[in-house]
């Protein structure tokens, strides 16, 4: 299967995190592909995400498919098998946007990673998480980090507001980092390039 084939679309699943960044390299590329992003809160509940996934799965029958996602639940490999398809190489969708290397230093560097989406919608995924209580989300967060790094793509919006919100929210200072989209750009076409390896269902 080619996507710069122009018959029938490829169906593109995906995490809708980077949804506008996707997007773009696929006008970028003038990949034919049929993108359907999921809700990018889904990573905080298996259950859920399961249910999701494997249903947009479903919806595109036997077809091969690419999906963008990472390791985002235990059993990710048994869906990707099953639904005939390949996904993006990466622990999350941090580490794809990033590429490893960046991503390990700024970890070992206590980094929480902000997202456009995620900051735009804090309140309804820290709920979903880690339930109503500031004090104790809080005192998730600085156990475990020392900052919080927001990621800034050619495709951001002026998310600064919302993000420091979330700074406050959480009590970890607030960072910036302009990132290019070359490795996730690099991730997809690998991921594209694989989908040559299946056989329609």
């Amino acid at each position: 299967m080619d996507v710069t084939d122009k018959g029938a679309a490829v169906p593109l699943i995906g995490c809708g995190i980077l949804k506008d960044e996707i997007d773009f390299l696929i006008e970028k590329n003038g990949w034919n592909l049929s993108a359907r992003y999921l809700d990018s809160s889904l990573h905080v509940n298996f259950e859920k995400l399961e249910h999701s996934l494997t249903r947009a799965l479903r919806h595109f029958g036997g077809a091969p498919k690419a999906v963008f996602y990472g390791t985002c639940h235990p059993l990710m490999a048994r869906f990707i098998h099953e639904g005939n398809a390949v996904r993006t190489e990466g622990q999350n969708c941090v580490e794809i946007l990033l590429g490893k290397g960046l991503f390990t230093r700024c970890l070992s560097e206590g980094s929480f990673f902000l997202l456009e989406d995620w900051a735009r919608h804090w309140d309804r995924v820290m709920t979903k998480a880690f339930g109503k209580n500031p004090a104790v989300i809080r005192d998730i967060f600085q156990a475990e980090h020392r900052q919080l790094l927001a990621l800034r793509t050619v495709c951001s919006g002026d998310y600064s507001a919302d993000a420091e919100r979330v700074s406050r929210a959480v009590g970890l200072p607030l960072q910036w980092m302009d990132v290019g989209l070359d490795h996730l750009e690099a991730v997809l076409k690998d991921t594209l390039e694989q989908l040559k390896g299946l056989d329609d269902g």
